[in-house]
């Protein structure tokens, strides 16, 4: 199969890069390198894939530039290209709307363009349901932070040509994904990052916050099940085992065989408080189930820290 994967080196996309090759397709990564986190970290993560002769990768952003040469004999794109994160979307809307709607917009546009693909598979978020998630993909979209409501406009930009022209859509929501290559703006790769050099960890809010937690791995199976599911699917991606703050932490002090020190903050504006994926309907349709546990995932993460 000839996939085209956006967002391509980025924590998860790199990851998709690689296991789509290890299965026998031929990719096509687009990234923009927007300067969310450095630049090397992103090329860190596509160096496998770069040695790979089924690869070629393509520094192109979706908002201006042409996508017709990526596009070229594509059958499935995986759109994973978007600017995460909660807190910085209150204060940079503009770059969320851009990099998350109309990039996405101009990539449907594209993709009618050149026709004859066989799946368009969207990664959305638990964010677009809102405070709490915890439940199917029938709870309500109530978003509470600008990030979420731009993953939601995009999920219905590309709803809305699955319906006027036949987009062969499949839209994955995924739930709190850690592991290795994770973003070193998210928490639990702060958490260790801190812990690593006996520094303090900043905890915001009472630490009651609770995440549904998906092993990046679990989440690269779920994504490429995806190419099979049926036309106009919603899936929860998550991984089932829900933890705390504190318990995290717990689990960290651990794994790293160290005590934390804690830093208190105020809650952050538009955090989700708890979090679970009910993903049945997932298991149901394509067989798939989460594979790695909490404490091993954690140590995975712990241990490519490290090696940093």
């Amino acid at each position: 199969m000839n996939c085209l994967v956006t967002g391509a080196a980025g924590f998860i996309g790199s990851h998709l890069c690689e296991h789509l090759l290890q299965a026998g397709h031929n990719v096509a990564g687009l990234d923009a390198f927007i300067p969310y986190y450095p630049r090397s970290l992103k090329e860190l993560n596509i160096q496998n894939a770069l040695r790979h002769p089924n690869y070629t990768f393509h520094e192109l952003d979706l908002r201006t530039d042409s996508l017709d040469k990526p596009l070229e004999d594509v059958e499935v794109v995986f759109h994973l290209a978007a600017v995460p994160g909660l807190s910085r979307s209150w204060v940079d809307f503009d770059l969320y709307e851009s990099c998350n709607v109309t990039a996405t917009q101009r990539l449907l546009e594209a993709v009618r363009r050149q026709g004859g693909l066989r799946r368009f598979v969207y990664a959305s978020t638990s964010s677009v349901y809102g405070r709490h998630a915890s439940g199917d993909e029938l709870m309500p979209t109530r978003p509470i932070s600008p990030y979420g409501v731009t993953k939601l406009a995009a999920e219905n930009l590309c709803r809305a040509h699955a319906e006027e022209f036949g987009l062969p859509l499949v839209v994955l929501r995924y739930f709190s994904i850690y592991g290795p290559r994770q973003r070193p703006d998210m928490g639990y790769h702060r958490f260790i990052h801190a812990m690593l050099r006996d520094r303090p960890v900043t905890v915001c809010g009472d630490g009651l916050q609770a995440r549904g937690n998906t092993f990046v791995d679990d989440c690269i199976e779920a994504t490429m099940v995806a190419m099979d599911a049926p036309l106009g699917e919603v899936y929860n991606v998550g991984g089932g085992e829900t933890a705390n703050v504190w318990e995290i932490l717990g689990k960290l002090e651990t794994i790293l065989a160290c005590r934390v020190q804690v830093q208190r903050e105020p809650p952050r504006p538009g955090d989700q408080r708890f979090t679970s994926a009910d993903t049945s309907r997932l298991t149901r349709h394509l067989g798939w189930r989460p594979r790695v546990g909490l404490a091993e995932g954690l140590a995975l993460q712990a241990a490519w820290q490290r090696s940093l």
